[in-house]
């Protein structure tokens, strides 16, 4: 099974203040949990930049010049108490889209089986008219949209484990039904969305799980609401919000996830992309604020979409 791992060259780009969790350096222990000589097979590509002017698709009209018009010429801004903008912000999103785009391209013409984009800043709380929780766009209802316009997918599912609810793109697709999303996260946790009561028209799908719960309780969360909505919804193209801070080691987050959960939850994935959309699948990394517990979560990730079982 062909897995590509697409790269994000200049994801240091995105300045945050000293300390704050979603930094540069949880790029640098992905790269080395997922060196050439541990995933030889793994193949791999940098991305280049996307066309921002895409954000028009999911967003709300003059959103990017909001934040460009925020962003500082040097240093950083702050835009709410979590989320800020530097100088080459715009620069950063613009290549973690062209890693999306270009992991899309290469599944959809047959290239290789899945991918995983190892990009930041992370996206799914940007949501239609704003920014916040440390997303400025969101990159993955951009290369959802981007999917169905440039490759002719009618159905496009979004599936979220990060630990916090992916609000962004609940609100940007809660009205489309050609765009299913569900999510497993933490609850009561930030942003305070992604109660089993908010289903859209029918195409959203929450699974909240109490804090320190574990592998039982995700499991049968999926098992019993997620997976077979997802397949009865009938992707014809999958993607990943891939967050990894459900680990129990997380700092942001209770959950008691072990890299095998994470190795479980994308075995399910796949099998069910296998049956119905020829196993597209495009992952895209969200959050995960423990170096460890994110690089042995994606480790066990990436080994899972190359067909591999985790040691």
């Amino acid at each position: 099974m062909a897995t590509l791992l697409v790269s994000q060259r200049n994801f240091a780009s995105h300045a945050t203040p000293q300390g704050h969790p979603e930094r540069p350096d949880r790029i640098r222990a992905i790269e080395e949990a997922l060196r050439p000589e541990l995933f030889p097979d793994l193949l791999r590509r940098d991305a280049i930049a996307g066309d921002l002017s895409l954000v028009d698709l999911v967003h709300a009209p003059g959103y990017l010049q909001a934040l460009a018009q925020t962003r500082p010429a040097e240093g950083m801004a702050q835009i709410d108490e979590d989320t800020f903008i530097s100088s080459g912000s715009l620069d950063a999103c613009a290549t973690a889209l062209g890693a999306g785009l270009m992991a899309v391209e290469a599944v959809a013409l047959g290239e290789v089986d899945n991918a995983f984009c190892a990009v930041r800043p992370p996206g799914h709380h940007a949501e239609y008219e704003r920014p916040m929780g440390f997303c400025l766009i969101n990159t993955i209802a951009i290369v959802a949209r981007t999917t169905q316009r440039k490759f002719g997918a009618e159905r496009v599912a979004i599936l979220d484990f990060d630990v916090h609810h992916g609000n962004g793109t609940q609100d940007i697709f809660k009205a489309d039904p050609s765009v299913f999303y569900a999510s497993s996260h933490q609850m009561p946790l930030f942003p305070g969305t992604g109660a089993g009561n908010e289903t859209g028209v029918g195409n959203i799908f929450n699974a909240p799980l109490a804090a320190r719960s574990g592998k039982e309780e995700m499991r049968a969360a999926y098992e019993g609401t997620i997976l077979p909505a997802l397949e009865a919804f009938r992707p014809d193209f999958l993607l990943i919000s891939a967050g990894f801070d459900a680990d129990y080691r997380d700092p942001l987050a209770q959950l008691n996830w072990r890299p095998d959960d994470f190795a479980w939850v994308t075995g399910r994935l796949m099998e069910i992309a296998g049956r119905c959309c020829g196993g597209r699948i495009v992952s895209m990394l969200e959050g995960g604020y423990d170096r460890q517990g994110l690089a042995t979560g994606v480790a066990a990730h990436v080994t899972t979409l190359m067909g591999q079982t985790i040691g």
